[in-house]
């Protein structure tokens, strides 16, 4: 694996973490003592992201932070999407290329 595609593939699974966890704090809000879940992420050694879950400190809900992270997070993922789909692409046009 290249490492663009895996550099890509890493961010779709950050989006998807970030999605999942933003769907699970909308659906679990009106739960008496629910707190949220967080998503931390952080720079990979080579290249790429890293993701991790918490959970928030305080009781409550955040309906507007949490649908504003499930429209960030389908963005992240088709953009990291794009460049894994190119990056395929490319690979293929060389190798077509030298047969």
């Amino acid at each position: 694996m290249s490492p663009l595609t895996s550099i890509s593939l890493s961010g779709m699974n950050a989006a998807q973490t970030a999605l999942g966890a933003s769907a699970h704090n909308i659906a679990n809000g009106g739960t008496a003592g629910f707190r949220r879940q967080l998503v931390t992420q952080a720079t990979a050694p080579n290249g790429g992201v890293t993701t991790a879950l918490a959970q928030a400190s305080e009781v409550g809900s955040a309906l507007e932070s949490d649908i504003v992270g499930q429209l960030v997070a389908k963005n992240a993922f088709l953009a990291n999407l794009t460049v894994f789909r190119t990056s395929n692409k490319m690979l293929g046009s060389l190798l077509n290329s030298q047969g």
